[in-house]
């Protein structure tokens, strides 16, 4: 008798931790899948994704007003179905619209050729320890070296003038060193300009490729001109910018129809940053 009441006792405990165990297994099973084990025992919570899992449709993003205002050769179209076509542009190949998209405008007039061009690219870290935002700030940094920006200008520190008293034991600067050092440097995005437009020395400095501090996390700005042989001058303005985890490119291109006319830094700049601008107030929206 007392063997067969044993039994159904230890039934009743093998049940009791079957079922212990079953509860354990499920409970680990439920545990977040954003949550990662080092095998140390430990869970640390996985790097969060990006502000943007989506993007805009590129070549809708620019509005005719601003074709016009950079592209002023859409208004000498006089066929109107050449004129919606130019306007519409032409979407950059792209095998993956929710991770990068583009467009290109290409419009000729009688003063000159202009050329623009606009991508989105939506980075995604693959990677659970670090965020897409981390990962698009490593992807900006490389493209912001590649653009081998000039170094910014030295500022004079506050309290320190031309009269300045050399530090103790510096040679004195000669005469022919200070009428040096007091005519302005020419930026090399306008060395080519016309000398009876040729920008002051601040305006130069002013218009030379830079970072942009007051767009997105963080932008910046390329001007470059080249020639080719006897060709018209071609003026490039890229800006580019990083909000989140998206990273936006626009490219501005003129080329006057003129041998030896030089596109306007300064105009082109302002029209480039104001089409950033617009862009990035879009994808904060």
């Amino acid at each position: 008798m007392l063997r067969k009441a044993y039994v159904p006792g230890a039934a009743a405990l093998l049940a009791a931790l079957l079922l212990a165990g079953c509860t354990d297994g499920s409970s680990d099973g439920g545990r977040a899948d954003n949550a990662n084990h080092d095998g140390s025992g430990t869970t640390t919570a996985a790097a969060q994704p990006g502000k943007y899992r989506t993007l805009p449709e590129a070549c809708g993003a620019v509005g005719h007003s601003t074709l016009d205002s950079l592209l002023p050769g859409i208004r000498q179209i006089t066929d109107v179905d050449q004129r919606d076509r130019a306007y519409q542009g032409e979407a950059t190949l792209t095998y993956d619209t929710d991770r990068k998209v583009g467009c290109r405008w290409k419009v000729d007039s009688t003063e000159a050729t202009d050329r623009l061009h606009i991508d989105f690219e939506r980075v995604v870290s693959y990677d659970n320890s670090v965020s897409d935002d981390s990962q698009a700030e490593s992807v900006f940094a490389t493209k912001l070296a590649a653009a081998d920006l000039p170094e910014p200008p030295a500022t004079t520190p506050s309290g320190s003038g031309s009269g300045a008293t050399p530090p103790s034991g510096s040679p004195s600067p000669s005469a022919s060193d200070s009428a040096a050092s007091s005519s302005p440097a020419s930026s090399s995005a306008d060395s080519s300009s016309p000398s009876s437009s040729s920008p002051s020395a601040s305006d130069s400095t002013a218009l030379q490729p830079r970072t942009l501090d007051d767009l997105g996390d963080e932008g910046f700005l390329d001007d470059q001109l080249s020639s080719s042989g006897s060709t018209a001058k071609q003026r490039t303005v890229t800006v580019a910018f990083r909000t989140s985890n998206v990273i936006v490119t626009i490219e501005y291109e003129e080329q006057p129809a003129v041998v030896g006319a030089v596109p306007d830094s300064k105009e082109m700049q302002d029209k480039a940053r104001k089409l950033a601008a617009r862009l990035a107030d879009s994808l904060s929206g």
